[in-house]
């Protein structure tokens, strides 16, 4: 009976739906109906007709937006249907996924229902707004605080926090949806996400479900790992180098400022980024504002429209009172200041009333501002993504700027610190002075081809047209295996005591075992690959498992977020930790033995020569081959001696010098 009367009362909304639906005023009188009235099925929608006289704006999707959704559109096509892309925050995200929205054709061949989820009151209202612009002729809700949605319109913009919620959520039927879109989707793996991604049937491919779409400009999440269990395939990825050099968005020069900020004893938080209260103790001073602000006038005071990213809301205020005390009008705002206020404060910031405002967090995500012409870093940070976000903010082009110029106020330690320079993947104590996104490119191709290296020789020729031209050796192995400037890039990117022991090449190592993070251009799934080998002891000696795949990543970085998640389950932190005490203790004699057993100096080491850890790194160099890389070395280094010779006759040979002719190399 119950099964009966249900299908009674879905008959009825169904006729009264279809027939208010047709008519003309269809419209005015459907939005007078009481909401549990304004539910439809299928069957009735397909039946419906389009509002006479509307017709949906025209937009011209650039070329690269095309692409995009073409890669959607052909990924679902092979059966794929959890998909990601990977766009440049400025490259018209929401444009993109709104005019996806029409492309994917109805599921099961009546499905056609769209929902786009969204994190932040901004995002749902911009996403609604420009869903109404291109679908007139569809409904499009919101469901999102007091504002609730049927469950049956066309499309649905939802925020997550009211998803959470098992009353909201049950009003919309799986069976009616063919998409559901994911706006930030770099927050996809978070709890209530899942929840969301588990009643729509996603949390697992399935040819049963809707098709799943999220958005990001940082699609990677901290800890590395964790975006697999929600998104299988990134099908299309413009990041904003690219688009910078295609002039999609503005150029940007980078500045950065070194300060004496300590961040060694700055706890983390739960996702691995520097915990905001101790981080603002770290930062939030008197003589590092000051830091700030000299070097905004400095570097960017003709700067019309300058946004800083701070800490929390103590250091707001205390940055902006740094300001005004040199004269500046700054303002500020946060998730405190009353909306009326914030909505002026904005908009007088838009209209170039005042050069500099301050926040913390409002806008990393969302926010359209594209007269922005300077970003200040004052808000340290070990996470790329929010790196990248907060960069992007000032990346939108605006007719009235040339370029945004970027200040990163960064820390003297190597502390997993993100900046600019590690972002390009140059050394994170390179200082940037208002280098250019091609100038960072160009030197980090430079670097990669002349690695820093010990005793290196060096020719300037003579002339105008001056040439660098680096030639390195290393005079022993030792120098070769003691050279820690190559494992400094790495360090800054985890806390852990990675080892480099060839050109794309890592190392990992405790008791139990090792991990490797190593590049394959064989692999299509990702260039860099993660693997760990188990060690056993058994009574004839040690043995070790073939080596298990545990990640595969896009870039270094990414890699190594994932290999440090699964060696914090696995290791011994004690051992793996490059901040532990024991690394600064004097080399031990157990260690020194098997060094000089070694012979990779032509005398005795003792512990004045080494650190404990200093040790450590050159006996996991020696056990994972960098001595043969050295044999390779001494051969480069007599081809290089010749090819300096060689260089140097030839810059010499328009010079006119005072003495005997048969002295001279003729």
């Amino acid at each position: 009976m119950r099964r009966m009367a249900f299908l009674l009362r879905r008959q009825s909304r169904n006729w009264l739906w279809s027939w208010t639906h047709n008519a003309p005023w269809q419209q005015s009188i459907s939005s007078r109906l009481p909401q549990r009235l304004q539910s439809r099925t299928v069957l009735a929608r397909h039946a419906s007709t389009k509002a006479e006289g509307i017709v949906p704006p025209k937009i011209q999707l650039r070329d690269y937006q095309e692409e995009s959704i073409q890669s959607v559109l052909e990924s679902l096509e092979k059966g794929h249907n959890r998909l990601g892309l990977s766009l440049a925050t400025g490259s018209g995200k929401t444009v993109i996924f709104t005019q996806l929205i029409e492309r994917i054709p109805p599921r099961n061949g009546h499905a056609d229902q769209t929902l786009i989820i969204a994190h932040r009151k901004e995002l749902v209202e911009q996403a609604a707004r420009h869903c109404r612009l291109a679908y007139p002729n569809k409904t499009v809700e919101i469901e999102m605080g007091a504002t609730k949605a049927s469950g049956a319109a066309d499309i649905t913009v939802a925020s997550i926090r009211s998803l959470a919620s098992k009353d909201r959520i049950e009003k919309f039927d799986p069976n009616y949806f063919k998409l559901v879109l994911v706006d930030e989707a770099h927050h996809i793996v978070a709890p209530q996400y899942r929840q969301a991604l588990e009643y729509f049937g996603l949390t697992e491919p399935s040819n049963n479900a809707p098709a799943l779409v999220g958005v990001s400009a940082t699609f990677f999440r901290f800890d590395g790992l964790k975006l697999g269990s929600a998104i299988d395939h990134i099908v299309y990825h413009k990041d904003y180098i690219d688009m910078i050099g295609e002039k999609w968005l503005s150029d940007a020069i980078f500045t950065t400022v070194k300060t004496n900020v300590d961040l060694s004893r700055v706890a983390k938080d739960s996702s691995g980024d520097f915990a905001t209260r101790a981080l603002s103790e770290a930062v939030n001073t008197a003589t590092v504002n000051d830091v700030t602000v000299r070097s905004w006038l400095t570097h960017a005071s003709d700067r019309k429209s300058t946004l800083v990213f701070c800490v929390d809301t103590e250091h707001v205020r205390q940055l902006t009172e740094t300001f005004r005390d040199n004269g500046i009008d700054a303002r500020y705002i946060t998730a405190n200041t009353p909306r009326q206020t914030r909505n002026e404060e904005l908009e007088s910031f838009k209209q170039g009333k005042y050069p500099v405002l301050l926040n913390c967090g409002l806008f990393t995500e969302g926010t359209d501002i594209p007269n922005i012409d300077c970003v200040v870093l004052a808000r340290p940070t070990r996470s790329r993504s929010l790196l990248i976000q907060m960069i992007g903010r000032g990346l939108r082009l605006h007719p009235q700027k040339e370029n945004c110029h970027i200040i990163d106020m960064v820390s003297t330690l190597n502390t997993g610190i993100m900046s600019t320079p590690t972002l390009f993947g140059l050394d994170p104590d390179e200082l940037l002075n208002r280098k250019s996104v091609q100038d960072i490119r160009n030197q980090k191709e430079h670097e990669e081809l002349n690695s820093p290296v010990p005793d290196a020789g060096y020719v300037r020729p003579l002339g105008d047209d001056e040439v660098d031209v680096t030639f390195t050796t290393y005079d022993s192995v030792f120098d070769l295996l003691n050279d820690d400037r190559v494992d400094r890039h790495i360090r800054s990117i985890s806390h852990y005591a990675w080892v480099r022991v060839d050109t794309d090449r890592y190392i990992l190592s405790d008791k139990s075992g090792w991990m490797t993070i190593e590049k394959s251009d064989q692999d299509i799934d990702g260039p860099w690959v993660v693997e760990h080998v188990r060690k056993y002891m058994l009574p004839n000696g040690w043995v070790h498992t073939r080596p298990a795949v545990i990640a595969r990543a896009p870039d270094l970085e990414q890699a190594v977020r994932g290999a440090d998640t699964f060696a914090s389950e696995e290791f011994n932190r004690f051992a793996i930790l490059s901040s532990q005490g024991w690394r600064q203790k004097p080399a031990s004699k157990s260690q020194l033995k098997v060094l000089n057993d070694r012979n990779i100096l032509d005398r005795e080491l003792t512990s004045k020569d080494l650190t404990m850890g200093q040790a450590a790194d050159i006996l996991t160099k020696l056990r994972f081959g960098t001595k043969k890389r050295f044999q390779s070395e001494q051969k480069k280094r007599k081809k290089e001696e010749k090819m300096r010779k060689e260089f140097e006759k030839q810059m010499s040979q328009g010079d006119v010098r005072v003495g005997s002719l048969s002295q001279q190399d003729l």
